[in-house]
């Protein structure tokens, strides 16, 4: 099964979100890439607790995929695995798929030396017994969705010299779609000139953030991404996704301008350098 939201426990896990660390996380991003015969995972993960890292290195315990479409497939990990390549006999990604790694102790362990762990468990940790074959922590969920045309592409960029504005920002179906008046306002003479378009897919994803909200919650003003079901529309799903990665837990008409610049890469500060290296060039 898929864990979306911390389980009861006899024992401390590690989670993105439970107390039971102190500063350390589980947090999982997939790569998807496909041939005639097999979809193949890129499995980037990063484990943040040393006592959990050396039990995976140990052999104490294991990784294991999850991979939820209409049932559950596991599979094992080898330490340090990256890739995952799986017959398209056995899974299928056409319908919506959730994908998350689980932690799995391949004998008893006793949390004894756990240093990791909250204060909380202090005086009583090297009593913490966990038997063979038990979750010892789980990651964050990724989801895809196998129905949609432009799984990689967020954005889209077309020249329509019949706008009456200079540049206009479109929603579509699955893409945000920057209009331009004329070629030359893409920069396309410039060496850097993706970079140079920074500030309109700045405009794009506040305008997409802004229908986000709308569509997701009901007071037009607030979503709870840990409480909603992945959305259907294919903008949606996509701009969901991408916050969930960067744990965001939460989008508002208050911090849209915050969940972008975490989602984004540093995409303003990486356009002030493009312009300033173009005024140097110039001097």
């Amino acid at each position: 099964m898929i864990y979306k939201k911390d389980a009861n426990f006899p024992y401390p896990i590690l989670t993105n979100t439970s107390n039971s660390y102190d500063n350390c996380s589980f947090i999982l991003d997939i790569n998807l890439e496909e041939n005639t015969n097999e979809y193949i995972f890129e499995i980037n993960y990063d484990i943040t607790s040393p006592f959990i890292e050396k039990l995976l290195q140990n052999g104490q315990a294991t990784l294991i995929l999850i991979i939820q479409s209409k049932d559950n497939k596991f599979f094992n990990l080898e330490y340090g695995q990256k890739t995952k390549s799986i017959s398209k006999s056995r899974i299928s990604l056409s319908k919506r798929t959730t994908i998350q790694l689980f932690i799995q102790s391949n004998e008893e362990i006793n949390f004894k030396n756990n240093y990791d762990l909250s204060s909380f468990y202090e005086e009583f940790k090297d009593e913490i017994y966990v038997p063979k074959n038990s979750i010892l922590g789980f990651s964050n969920s990724v989801v895809f969705d196998g129905s949609t045309n432009k799984p990689l592409e967020l954005f889209e960029k077309k020249v329509n010299p019949n706008l009456k504005s200079d540049v206009k920002i479109e929603l579509g179906s699955e893409t945000i779609i920057i209009n331009y008046k004329n070629e030359s306002l893409q920069f396309t003479d410039l060496p850097r000139s993706s970079t140079f378009n920074n500030p309109y897919v700045y405009m794009g994803l506040q305008k997409a953030l802004y229908r986000f909200i709308v569509n997701n919650s009901e007071d037009h003003e607030c979503v709870d991404l840990e409480e909603i079901e992945p959305p259907n529309d294919g903008l949606d799903f996509k701009l969901y996704n991408l916050m969930r990665k960067k744990k965001i837990s939460e989008l508002n008409i208050e911090n849209i301008d915050e969940v972008i610049y975490s989602i984004s890469d540093k995409m303003l500060e990486k356009y002030t350098a493009a312009v300033r290296g173009l005024y140097s060039n110039g001097n």
